[in-house]
């Protein structure tokens, strides 16, 4: 088999993938555009004429602000895990302590045991400490991101030498100078996978707020498009429609930083 058909059946086999990979996102897109009674008589392929009153609809629900604290919530929780995951990465992976390693189990022995079994004792928590009825308790869980802070220590242990630390160190860099002048450079791809990861779990977060956000107006993404509707009519049309625009910044977030991405998995996967 010559290289142009092996090519050649790539590029089909690759297309095909693809084209059953986004036909659900675009069947989504489309199922936006009709009338909610429209969606339950057939499968629609091509596009209708409801999509201003289902937009209208989703405008009404105040999504702007859904939006709004959709973004605060899923930057901060990125930012802050991002940051606490690599400066705790750092100590992990290039710094001698004691007890080090059981700590180090700790961590990874965190990951193990489901985040809902702890649910009960966060909400009491946040209730005392006054913070229920706000946007930080949905921030603060990723503060402590046991699989960020394991992501990190594995691809610094690998991706990092010792010698250019130790080099810094004796230039009379302390290891706050270290990490921000050295250590950040090395590790840019892995910030940008945990980014990504951490930004999209947190965007689609729905039972934390579930739980914690009793007020309309600190409703996030997945609570405004549950609540679009009526109290006698659930308007699947534009939940849909909701979702689909819902879904457009994590889709933009991954085509920018696909690159990145990939390339932060697989030097991870590599050198971990």
């Amino acid at each position: 088999m010559s290289s142009y058909v092996r090519t050649t059946a790539a590029t089909v086999g690759i297309a095909m993938i693809s084209i059953f990979a986004l036909l659900p996102f675009y069947i989504m897109m489309i199922m936006g555009t009709y009338q909610n009674e429209d969606l339950f008589q057939k499968i629609v392929l091509i596009p209708g004429n409801y999509l201003l009153e289902n937009f209208k609809t989703v405008a009404d629900s105040r999504f702007d602000l859904v939006y709004l604290n959709s973004l605060i919530v899923s930057i901060a929780s990125t930012v802050l895990s991002v940051f606490v995951s690599a400066f705790a990465g750092f100590a992990f992976a290039k710094h001698e302590f004691k007890y080090k390693k059981n700590i180090f189990a700790g961590v990874l022995l965190t990951m193990m045991i489901p985040g809902q079994l702890g649910l009960v004792a966060y909400v009491i928590e946040m209730r005392s400490l006054g913070l229920s009825g706000t946007l930080v308790p949905l921030i603060l869980p990723w503060m402590a991101n046991a699989f960020g802070v394991f992501w990190m220590t594995q691809f610094i242990r690998g991706a990092v030498p010792t010698e250019v630390l130790e080099s810094a160190r004796m230039d009379g860099c302390s290891d706050i100078g270290v990490f921000f002048r050295i250590v950040l450079a090395f590790i840019f791809p892995a910030i940008t996978t945990l980014s990504l990861l951490v930004f999209l779990w947190s965007w689609n977060n729905y039972l934390l707020p579930l739980i914690m956000i009793n007020k309309p107006e600190l409703f996030t993404i997945p609570l405004g498009i549950n609540s679009l509707g009526t109290a006698y009519r659930t308007d699947l049309a534009a939940q849909i429609l909701g979702l689909t625009l819902g879904t457009l910044p994590v889709l933009i977030l991954f085509a920018i930083g696909s690159k990145s991405f990939i390339r932060g998995l697989t030097a991870g996967s590599v050198k971990g």
